[in-house]
């Protein structure tokens, strides 16, 4: 028995399937992008962590290396006469600059800088790149004081802070991370 009725299929799909395809989307989403979200901040802190381990790390090699007394940036990385075509440092003691110099290139016993390694020039350099931007705001200012008694933040939002007096490194902010924690305080 043959039939001639044939049965048409839809040339699409119903509203009542878009949807449920659209709530299941945005359930998704709903889900997915705190995740995402908190991830970033994961990473973010981790970043803000091993950049202060670094600095540390190199401020106290440097102290170390020079006497035991002298934190980078309380001498200054001016001054040097550099063997060959070297570029001596230009910051004046208890500057950015000083700690900038003493921190990438290397020094002498006095703690001026040149751009090339060798003879008087034995020490560091301790972070080749320079200080890393701080991860969070994307931020490389670098605030020195010189008192010993910073008490973060010393201007709000600016990258780091730094005191040459008692090597102290933080993150110049008075913002919360995620876990309630002052930045300044890592």
């Amino acid at each position: 028995m043959s039939s001639s009725f044939k049965r048409t299929a839809a040339a699409g799909f119903t509203l009542i399937e878009l949807l449920i395809v659209v709530i299941i989307l945005a359930i998704i989403s709903a889900i997915a992008i705190p995740q995402f979200s908190a991830a970033t901040s994961d990473a973010q802190l981790a970043s803000l962590d091993t950049s202060l381990a670094n600095v540390r790390s190199s401020i106290e090699q440097y102290r170390v290396q020079h006497t035991g007394n002298a934190y980078p940036g309380a001498t200054a990385s001016s001054g040097a006469t550099c063997p060959d075509s070297g570029v001596a440092g230009s910051g004046a003691a208890g500057t950015d600059q000083a700690m900038k110099d003493q921190m990438q290139y290397p020094s002498n016993a006095a703690g001026q800088t040149c751009s090339i390694a060798g003879g008087a020039f034995r020490f560091g350099p301790y972070l080749r790149q320079g200080i890393p931007a701080e991860p969070v705001n994307n931020d490389a200012t670098l605030v020195v004081t010189t008192t010993g008694t910073m008490a973060p933040p010393v201007v709000a939002g600016k990258g780091w802070a730094y005191d040459t007096k008692t090597g102290r490194f933080i993150m110049n902010s008075a913002a919360l991370d995620p876990n309630g924690k002052a930045y300044s305080a890592h």
